[in-house]
C-alpha cells in the first residue's frame, strides 16, 4: 500500500519516548487452558512469526509517518516488538529447532491476516497494530501456563512487555484531536478487526474434538479478551 502525504497539511504528530512500565497489569485467569496450549515448538513458532509480522507493520508505519517525531516514536516501538520476536526465536534455538522452518507453516495465514488488518491509511494501520497485537498478546499469555514452568516464565515476560502501545495511542489521540472526523471511521475499523483477530487466536488452540465442550470453555476467555479490546477503544474515545 502506498501512502501519499503531498498536498496535505502537515500535522504536528508527536510521539512519546518509551518509558519503563510502572507496574505489572494483574491478569485473572478465569479458565484453565493448559490442555489447549499447543506443543512448545508450534506455540513458540506461531507467536514468533506474529511478532515479526507486527514489526513489519510498524516499519511500514514508520515509513508513512508524517513527522520525524512520529517516525522516532514508532521506530522505538518497532524495536521493542522485534525484541519479542528475537526472544522467542532464541527459545526455539534452545530446542535445537530451525526458527525459519518452524515458523513457515504459520506464515501464509498470518501474512493474510496482516493484509486484512493493514487499513487504508496511516491511522487505520496504527489502530490495526494496536488492537490486534494487544488482543493476541493477551490471548497468547492465557496459553503460557500450559508451557513448561521455566519457559512459561520467560515467555510471559516477553509478551507482557507492551510499552510500544503508549506510542501508538499518543499518535492516534493526536490525530483524532486534530481531525475529529477520524473518530467515527476508526471506530468502524476497530469493530471490524475483532472477527479476524479471533480467528487467529482460535487457530492456536489445541482443541479436544468435543466442539460443545471446547466452545463452553473458551467462551469466557474470548469474552474477557473482547472486553479488553473495548477498553482499548474507549481509551481512544472510540465506540467498540
Amino acid at each position: 500500500m502506498v501512502f501519499s502525504w503531498f498536498g496535505m497539511r502537515k500535522r504536528r504528530v508527536v510521539a512519546p519516548t518509551l518509558k519503563p512500565r510502572q507496574e505489572k497489569v494483574e491478569r485473572e485467569d478465569k479458565v484453565d487452558l493448559k490442555d489447549m496450549t499447543p506443543d512448545v515448538v508450534p506455540f513458540l513458532a506461531q507467536v514468533a512469526y506474529f511478532e515479526l509480522a507486527v514489526f513489519e507493520s510498524l516499519t511500514r508505519a514508520v515509513t508513512a509517518a508524517p513527522t520525524l517525531e512520529a517516525k522516532e516514536g514508532l521506530s522505538a516501538a518497532a524495536g521493542e516488538v522485534l525484541a519479542k520476536h528475537h526472544g522467542l526465536v532464541a527459545e526455539l534455538r534452545k530446542k535445537k529447532v530451525d526458527p525459519a522452518e518452524a515458523m513457515e507453516p504459520f506464515a501464509p495465514a498470518i501474512d493474510k491476516f496482516e493484509q486484512l488488518t493493514g487499513g487504508r491509511d496511516w491511522y487505520e494501520m496504527l489502530l490495526g497494530v494496536y488492537l490486534t497485537a494487544g488482543f493476541l498478546d493477551d490471548f497468547f499469555v492465557r496459553l503460557v501456563p500450559g508451557l513448561p514452568k521455566a519457559l512459561a516464565g520467560r515467555v510471559e515476560i516477553l509478551l507482557e512487555t507492551d510499552r510500544s502501545a503508549e506510542v501508538i495511542v499518543a499518535l492516534l489521540k493526536t490525530g483524532i484531536e486534530e481531525d475529529p472526523t477520524l473518530s467515527s471511521r476508526l471506530a468502524v475499523w476497530g469493530r471490524r478487526l475483532v472477527g479476524d483477530t479471533q480467528l487467529v487466536a482460535r487457530s492456536a488452540l489445541h482443541m479436544s474434538g468435543n466442539r460443545d465442550d471446547d466452545e463452553q470453555r473458551i467462551e469466557p476467555v474470548f469474552t474477557d479478551l473482547i472486553a479488553a479490546h473495548s477498553r482499548r477503544m474507549d481509551e481512544l474515545g472510540l465506540t467498540a
